[in-house]
This record gives C-alpha cells, structure tokens and sequence, in this order.
C-alpha cells in the first residue's frame, strides 16, 4: 500500500532561516487539505550564519522553546504521522549536527535538512495543491531567509529546479548595513539579486510564457501591504494578483523608512520591519530581470509541500514518528 485509504491527520513543522511554521491539517484520500491549526513565528535561526558559518546560541534557544510548545501541540492533536524539515540555515551552518542532536533529545524531533532543489520540489507540490483553474504552466518563487528557489514546472515535463543563495536575512546581513540603507547598498543589492536571476533562469528556455508564482513571507507580505490589511487574511491573499507597480511603490515607502518606522505599516508582520525591505528588493529585481509585470501570491507553499509528501509514503512509516517523546 503506497499511500493512506481514509482521512489522515498529518503535522509539519518548517524550520527556515528566519520563520518556523507549523501546521496540523486532516488529508483525505483524493489529496485535499483541511487545516486544523497553524502558526508561524519570525525566529532568526540563521542570524550571523552568513558571515560565521554557525548557527548562534540565542537564536538555537529561541527555536528549541519553540519546538517544545509545538511538541505538546502535536502531542494533544492526534496525529498518523508528523515530519520536520529545515532549510537554509541548518544546511549552512558548520555545527548543524549539534543543533540538530538537541532538538532530537529535547523535543523528539528528528530533522530532515532538505537541499536546495528538494525544498523547491516540496513547495512546488504546496503550490500545485491550491493554484486557480487555467494556470498550468509556472515559474515558481520562493524567497526564503537565506535562498531563493526558482521552479520552472509544465504538465508532462520534469520540473527545472535552481536555487541561489541570496534571501532576506542573508542580503540584510552581507550589505544592507544602514538604516535605512544607502543609496549605495541598494545598488549593490540590485546588482546582486539581477545577477543570481539571470544565472538561475539562464537555461530555462521559454519561462516568459509560464504564470510567475510567488510564494513564503515576503510576498505574501507585499500583498498583505498592498490591500492595507490591519490583519493577515489568507482567503485575501491566496491567488491575490501583484503588481510591479505596487511593489516598486511599495519598495520606496520601506527604503526611506528606517526599521522601526516600518513596524506598524498596514499588512507588515510583526517582526518582520527588519527584513521586508530586502525582500522589496529582491521580487523587484527578479521581476525585472524576468520581464514579469504581475506575480500570482500562494499562501501555500513549503509546509503544506511537506505534509503532501508525507501523505504519499507508506503507512507503516507514519508510526513511526509518534514513538519519539520529548525528554
């Protein structure tokens, strides 16, 4: 038997560069996917890991609390199976195995450090499960704390998968030092971000045609921005159409702002004023260094990728997660 019979519960924990999300959601038989609970909280695991190449010990504490409350939640809510992955900062980080030796003794999570291409794959599947009829052909992007994942996918044809290292966490830290940055950093910026594009699209053939999608906290964000939601509305944001304009507006209001004149800003996350201005810069450039006018947002991505591919393994292995207890 390859996959599950009947509705299943599933929960997945992201362990990313700047967020840690979890969701708990029931999956049923044909593949849809009801949410029961989800959270999400900006971390900064991989604060300083660009530079030392190591993950700190504050920024370790802060995702081991979070982890232990996430582990009686998961506990409590009765699951077939669960899976925690981590992403660009754990795969960076020189002392990895230590981190992830004490989340195994701490929480009883054992982490899956996912590679560039198979976060992507796995985001992708997150995507596909809520696109809008008649969008077939995609480009995928993904923003993430310390990468971006760019995803070129048509029906019958295998996904062209690249992943760069620059994401928002990780430009703030290498060249957007002022606050707010100078005129100077931001060019730096642009430059950068064109040129890992272009790298990253440079063998893709015909992407102008496929349906840019964007996905993670920095373009949900924008569109959350772009509405002036006093409050993160999914339903408001999933397949939300965003414009370059809007972004390029968007960008200038964050780059004259300094951090803390940001927080407070319409649709703007709690915690995330720091590093929303590079992520301005960033989907700017990448839209026009593609050539792309509008990005379609999914508010589905990585952990919703997770539990579909957890779905699709056998079930004998989804037990074995419930075996392992925190100490």
């Amino acid at each position: 038997m390859t996959g599950p019979s009947r509705r299943v519960r599933f929960a997945g924990v992201d362990i990313g560069t700047l967020t840690c999300r979890l969701l708990i959601a029931g999956l049923s038989p044909g593949g849809h996917m009801v949410a029961i609970r989800s959270e999400r909280r900006i971390l900064r695991l991989g604060e300083g890991v660009d530079q030392t190449k190591q993950l700190n010990g504050a920024a370790i504490e802060r995702v081991l609390h979070c982890l232990k409350e996430w582990r009686e939640i998961i506990n409590a809510s009765s699951v077939d199976g669960a899976v925690v992955v981590a992403t660009s900062a754990v795969r960076d980080a020189a002392n990895r195995e230590e981190f992830l030796d004490r989340v195994k003794r701490e929480t009883g999570f054992e982490i899956e450090i996912l590679t560039g291409d198979e976060e992507a794959r796995r985001t992708l599947l997150g995507i596909r499960s809520g696109l809008p009829v008649g969008v077939t052909d995609l480009l995928a992007l993904d923003i993430g704390g310390g990468s971006t994942e760019f995803v070129l996918d048509r029906p019958g044809q295998s996904p062209v998968v690249r992943s760069i290292d620059i994401g928002v966490v990780r430009l703030c830290e290498r060249l957007l030092h002022h606050d707010p940055p100078t005129e100077v950093e931001v060019r730096q910026a642009r430059e950068w971000a064109a040129r890992e594009t272009k790298t990253a699209v440079n063998d893709m053939g015909n992407y102008q045609t496929a349906t840019l999608v964007g996905t993670a906290g920095t373009i949900t964000s924008l569109a959350a921005m772009a509405q002036k939601l006093p409050s993160y509305e999914p339903a408001r944001i999933h397949n939300y159409q965003l414009h370059l304009s809007s972004i390029r507006e968007l960008e200038h209001t964050l780059l004259t702002r300094k951090k803390a004149d940001r927080a407070g800003l319409p649709g703007l996350e709690k915690g995330r004023e720091e590093v929303i201005a590079a992520g301005a810069v960033i989907i700017r450039t990448v839209m026009e260094t593609l050539g792309m006018s509008t990005v379609l947002v999914s508010d589905l991505g990585l952990r919703e990728g997770v539990l579909i591919e957890l779905a699709r393994r056998p079930l004998g292995m989804l037990h074995l997660f419930q075996k392992h207890e925190a100490s």
